[in-house]
């Protein structure tokens, strides 16, 4: 973001001089002038100053030039400079969205006080404005799997590829990051499109109802079935049969859907007569399916039969920078379900999220933004970055991180990794990414 700037407006040539003078001692890059019409040519959207204007003034007023100013943006803070007279006439022009305003007298240190604070507001909105943009300007998957790092292009890479196959696919990931949206987003925007889309959450489905529900039944097939019942994988026919949470499903199911699979046929419970299925099988898991098959936990045959591609979703803390844009896009979800304003978003807030763990990955950040919307989350008192960007101070603390841990263990790796919840691939990148050795004053 460019040099902030203040557009000091007021006709009285010796207090304009006297202010300027004041401001830019204090750090800030002052254009002043007596014109008022000079000031707004240097108004746009992206504009990173506040207007400050006295209100009485020959020609044009201060409530005039507020007033022109917000045609431009009614985001910009304008401060009004006001006499003892006008102060009536400067509440009304709060009340019509002005930032603040200062009675005469005033020392030049207040006004400092009050444009730095402008500032930082006006700071908020064009960072705000900019994701909102950049969200705005995002289609197809790139709106959907939100993200400017590079694993969630290789993500989006790999999606696009395979959405127009046929191709069964696991689907790898942790709880929370977004199993089902990538899922979605294969059959989306493959050829399939327009059939059914039929999601399965094997770890919910009750055992007593799990084949009926898949498969269906003829009328009179067990006690209650009083007629023929079409099953989720049958309706599904053309289309996508996702299968969640896949490591939950009862070994002795593994087997038959293992045989739906190979032969795209089922039988409806109560009948020998075989369906044929057009179907492609999305599966998605949180677990190791092969650790789990040498442990007699799931089916080997079945995994390896599923896992013909598989798509890894990366997660959360090993993609901090999509942080402030996927908060944007959780917030802006927020707002149409709450029809509520979302506030002004904070860099220290950012910065906070930034350095969580997040265990429930994108379902996490979507509570928390949700609360945010609704009013419930606190921002924390924004300090100063002595210049240093977003990412530059959460890679500061980050690296602060590891390095206690790298020392508190001895440089121990195995619990320096499990206690700051990362993989040892993970710990040993960033280690690298930092410069540090098992003794964090170590360069590696």
């Amino acid at each position: 973001m460019d040099q902030a700037a203040v557009l000091l407006v007021d006709d009285e040539e010796a207090l304009r001089g006297s202010l300027s003078q004041g401001l830019e001692l204090t750090g800030q890059d002052v254009f002043a002038t007596g014109k008022p019409e000079e000031a707004l040519e240097r108004i746009k959207r992206d504009f990173y100053g506040v207007l400050v204007t006295d209100i009485r003034m020959p020609g044009t007023d201060g409530f005039q030039v507020m007033k022109s100013a917000f045609e431009i943006d009614p985001a910009l803070p304008v401060v009004l400079i006001t006499g003892h007279g006008d102060v009536p006439l400067a509440v009304e022009a709060m009340r019509a969205g002005a930032y603040d305003f200062l009675e005469k007298p005033f020392s030049v240190a207040y006004l400092a006080s009050v444009v730095e604070r402008a500032l930082e507001k006006r700071r908020l909105v064009l960072e705000n404005r900019k994701l909102r943009e950049e969200l705005a300007d995002r289609t197809g998957l790139e709106s959907r799997l939100v993200g400017r790092t590079a694993a969630m292009d290789l993500l989006r890479k790999n999606v696009t590829a395979l959405a127009a196959t046929d191709a069964d696919i696991l689907i790898l990931g942790e709880t929370g990051s977004g199993k089902e949206v990538v899922a979605r987003a294969l059959h989306d925007e493959g050829p399939r499109k327009a059939k059914p889309f039929v999601a399965l959450n094997c770890g919910a489905l009750p055992a007593e109802i799990i084949e009926s529900e898949l498969f269906g039944h003829e009328k009179g097939a067990f006690t209650g079935a009083s007629g023929q019942r079409i099953g989720k994988l049958e309706h599904a026919h053309g289309g996508t049969v996702f299968l969640d949470e896949i490591e939950s499903m009862p070994l002795e199911l593994q087997v038959k859907l293992l045989r739906v699979i190979e032969t795209r046929t089922i039988e409806r419970l109560g009948s020998n007569k075989p369906i044929e299925l057009d179907v492609r099988f999305i599966a998605a898991t949180k677990e190791d399916l092969e650790a789990a098959g040498k442990d007699g936990r799931f089916r080997l045959d079945l995994f390896y039969r599923l896992n013909v591609v598989h798509v890894a979703i990366p997660p959360l803390r090993d993609r901090l920078e999509d942080i402030p844009l996927l908060f944007q896009h959780l917030a802006v979800e927020a707002r149409a379900r709450y029809r509520r304003e979302i506030p002004d978003i904070g860099e220290a807030y950012l910065a906070e999220l930034m350095a969580r763990d997040w265990p429930g990955n994108v379902r996490e950040l979507r509570n928390v933004a949700d609360r945010f919307v609704l009013g419930l989350e606190q921002q924390p008192e924004p300090q100063s970055s002595n210049g240093a960007s977003l990412f530059e101070q959460v890679a500061s603390y980050e690296r602060t991180l590891i390095a206690a841990e790298l020392k508190r263990n001895d440089g121990v790796i195995k619990p320096t990794y499990e206690n700051l919840g990362l993989s040892r691939k993970a710990l040993y990148e960033k280690m690298r990414k930092y410069g540090l050795g098992k003794d964090e004053a170590e360069p590696v």
